[in-house]
């Protein structure tokens, strides 16, 4: 039991040390007379809440933050808080310093999370551009809003406390901080653009000035006695702490994972881990200084990335960031009661915000302008870094216990937090959408590439046991004296133990780095580097490594796609394939990423589906075996494309393409089939003397007779072909309603089921998509010659000729 009293302004709480039970409900008991009870009841209330409001709020645009804090409001004095019998039955003065211990505990495991995700080293490397933003930001934000703050105190009428609390809301506007920003990228979903790197890298070199001007407003706060030595000792013992963290313990975890893991983290070196973590924020506080800033300290030696970094986040970043974090901010709500705010603070406040707000915009446009960077994307920085977040929450509940500010003043702080995020992301998705860079207009497609013309190839790699059918697939594509082929390749890293995205060009970067990053990457490396060599002259090939998010690395994809000018977009397939039949799924979000990119890749693009393991084919690279090619043409613009890829390939010498047409029956009139077959022509004119290319025409009724010809026909290939979408038509009708992957297709989609018993490997084609649409159909760009001679020009030396055959087979297989 606990009896509580009020004496003036403050609240006494006597619990009895003694009482540990309390009497359930069978015994007319109150259970949330317990504190364990009562706290389990309130994170499980204002969990349910949050999640219902980030669920509401994030249609809107919203970000997480907002709505994790207002959350907290509503429980709080300031709207179902006010009603004493609530407020008192729920949220009781008693539970409120067990509630707020476990809100501490997880900030201070946030903060580590995410410094452990900071790349210090990248962080020295970035560019001139981000340096000087992040210091004019700093720089016209700490001198403009605080002399206005001065000359406010001076002129302007307001209370004593608030007269006290200004300037130091005038300097909490400094402040930039890296975690805020990193978060509010995140929820934007603009953490792997251009501008999201840049806006963090800025971010970083602004967190570091303002990093510093904390620990040294916070030492001066703790001085009371107003003595140097006392303040020297206070900034040495700071010193003293980040030298012991970086020559103590960061060794010691070093030494930890190297000889108790045997160079990996296990049970013991987490554990390890945590308990350096929780003496850091002991030894933060016995200095005088706030308890995470150890753990910031720690986080940043860790080395972020495998396995240390990787392997924390794996233990830590789900009850972290999914679960203690949303209570912090909650805490944070519920101790804000805007019922305290005055007229005459808010419009001072409110001016300082408003100054604060378009000086760190202006101190973007400023050096953007000096560097040529676009004063749309200057502002949109500028907005970006204006996010506020836990950190700045976090300073404002230390200077509230230091007295430093009210309640008022705190009520103000946290309501300008939630209104300039609530209005900074909706702007921010108004005003950049980044997908817009890649609506070029230029066809960049295989069918509108001259015959002779150079094809571009990109290829996106996620493991290596995708590189046989990917060699394969470019051997395939035919590289030759007068039709060259640049292959650029992108290997896909998924981001962990990082919070910063990475590109890396892999020509450029150290080879002992690149393993760092990616076991895989300098295997694909290795393999393109022969791929190239076998080819010498007639191929070139440029590999990158995107280390991201799926979710977010469609904008590398569709970026590199886009400057490298290529002509189709190979993707992987989220399934594979195991030996004995069965399917998995290797990543999930790998379905997400190319959803993505379907919808905004600047070229055609081809989701590349590989069961060789099941049926391993011999290299056609290095042992030149015969290779298998079948197109399925239904018809549209994605069936023409993929047709345009299959005529490119049947010029090399060792693959054979089998065009398997199907025929509606009834339909013999339609304007889609005559456009279909005009375009057949043109192709069976260009391989009029090629014997590996042929053309089967097949009559079916509806979509059954379809599949059983399909399946009659698909284990004689290595490769099938097909494009992702056509005309509406009564073949599709009932596949439809079982198709499971949207990004295939219908054909395609029944093709890559796991019930659908093949060997064979599925390429499925989407044509470039301008603007919405579909690009007009044209072969080759290249008119038909008159005469048929001319063609002989078009065909390599060294193949063999024989009239092409058109065979039409009927489902009775009658020729």
């Amino acid at each position: 039991m606990a009896a509580v009293s009020e004496i003036g302004n403050k609240t006494l709480v006597c619990q009895n040390p003694h009482s540990f039970g309390h009497f359930d409900v069978w015994h007319r008991g109150n259970p949330l007379e317990s504190p364990t009870c009562l706290l389990f009841l309130q994170v499980s209330m204002m969990t349910i809440v949050t999640q219902i409001m980030d669920a509401c709020l994030k249609p809107l645009g919203q970000s997480s933050l907002v709505s994790q804090i207002l959350g907290g409001v509503l429980f709080g004095p300031s709207m179902l808080g006010n009603k004493n019998i609530l407020g008192q039955t729920l949220f009781p003065v008693k539970g409120a310093v067990v509630l707020e211990t476990v809100a501490s505990f997880g900030l201070m495991f946030f903060f580590f999370i995410w410094c452990v995700k900071m790349d210090v080293a990248t962080l020295m490397k970035t560019e001139k551009l981000a340096i000087t933003v992040g210091i004019s930001v700093f720089a016209f934000t700490l001198v403009i809003p605080t002399g206005l703050a001065i000359l406010l105190r001076k002129y302007a009428t307001m209370d004593s406390s608030l007269a006290q609390a200004l300037p130091f809301m005038a300097l909490s506007q400094t402040l930039t901080v890296f975690i805020s920003i990193a978060v509010l990228l995140k929820d934007l979903k603009v953490l792997n653009t251009d501008m999201g790197r840049l806006t963090m890298s800025a971010a970083m070199f602004a967190d570091i000035a303002g990093f510093t001007l904390t620990v040294i407003i916070f030492a001066v706060l703790q001085n009371q006695s107003g003595s140097f030595l006392t303040l020297a000792g206070l900034l040495l013992s700071v010193v003293a702490l980040f030298l012991a963290v970086i020559f103590v313990m960061r060794p010691a975890i070093l030494w930890t994972v190297k000889y108790s893991g045997g160079g990996s983290v296990n049970e013991s070196c987490v554990v390890c881990i945590f308990l350096l973590v929780l003496l850091s924020a002991f030894i933060s506080e016995l200095i005088g200084q706030h308890f995470i800033m150890g753990p910031i300290i720690l986080g940043l030696a860790v080395p972020e990335g495998p396995p240390i970094g990787t392997a924390l986040l794996s233990k830590l970043e789900t009850i972290c960031m999914g679960f203690l974090y949303p209570i912090y901010l909650a805490v944070n709500g519920l101790q804000t009661d805007i019922f305290k705010i005055d007229l005459q603070s808010l419009w001072i406040v409110g001016l300082i915000l408003m100054v604060a707000f378009v000086v760190k915009i202006c101190a973007v446009m400023l050096p953007g302008y000096f560097y040529n960077l676009p004063m749309k994307q200057c502002c949109v920085i500028g907005l970006l870094l204006n996010g506020r977040g836990i950190a700045e929450l976090t300073m404002y509940n230390m200077w509230i216990g230091s007295k430093l500010i009210s309640e008022q003043e705190f009520a103000l702080m946290v309501a300008s937090i939630v209104v300039v995020n609530a209005i900074l992301a909706p702007i921010v998705k108004y005003t950049y959408d980044p997908s817009e860079q890649y609506q070029t207009g230029r066809r960049c497609t295989i069918q509108h590439t001259g015959r002779d013309m150079e094809l571009r190839v990109m290829v996106c790699i996620h493991n290596n046991e995708n590189l046989p059918t990917i060699l394969n697939l470019l051997e395939a594509s035919y590289a030759s004296r007068e039709s060259k082929i640049g292959v650029t390749a992108l290997v896909l890293v998924e981001l962990q133990g990082r919070a910063r995205p990475i590109l890396v060009d892999n020509q450029n970067q150290l080879h002992d780095e690149l393993r760092s990053m990616s076991c895989n990457a300098s295997h694909i490396e290795n393999a393109l580097r022969q791929y190239g060599q076998q080819n010498e002259g007639y191929v070139s090939v440029q590999s990158f490594t995107s280390i991201s998010t799926f979710e977010t690395m469609y904008d590398d994809i569709c970026r590199i796609s886009l400057e490298s000018g290529s002509n189709i977009l190979i993707l992987p397939f989220h399934k594979r394939w195991e030996i004995d039949g069965t399917v998995e799924i290797s990543h999930r979000t790998i379905q997400t990423m190319n959803i993505n990119v379907l919808q905004r890749a600047p070229c055609s693009v081809g989701i590349l589906v590989d069961r060789s393991i099941l049926n391993p084919s011999p290299s056609l690279l290095m042992a030149r075996a015969a290779f298998y090619v079948v197109v399925f043409f239904i018809g549209g613009q994605d069936d023409m494309e993929t047709l345009a890829y299959a005529t490119r390939m049947a010029r090399h010498e060792c693959v054979y393409v089998t065009v398997v047409r199907f025929l509606l029956f009834g339909e013999e009139n339609s304007k889609d089939r005559k456009r279909d077959s005009d375009l057949i022509d043109e192709y069976r004119y260009y391989n009029a003397r090629n014997r590996r290319f042929e053309i089967l025409e097949e009559l079916v009724k509806d979509g059954i007779e379809m599949s059983t010809c399909i399946r009659r026909l698909i284990d004689y290939f290595d490769l099938v072909m097909v494009g992702r979408e056509h005309p509406e038509s009564v073949i599709f009708q009932g596949h439809d309603e079982w198709s499971e992957c949207q990004e295939l297709g219908i054909i395609g989609d029944m093709l890559a089921s796991p019930d659908f018993v093949t060997k064979a490997s599925l390429l499925v084609v989407q044509q470039q998509r301008i603007r919405g649409r579909l690009v007009t159909h044209n072969v080759n760009a290249t008119p038909v010659p008159n005469q048929r001679d001319q063609l002989l020009h078009d065909v390599p030396i060294h193949e063999t000729f024989s009239p092409s055959c058109t065979i039409s087979v009927d489902k009775y297989d009658k020729m």
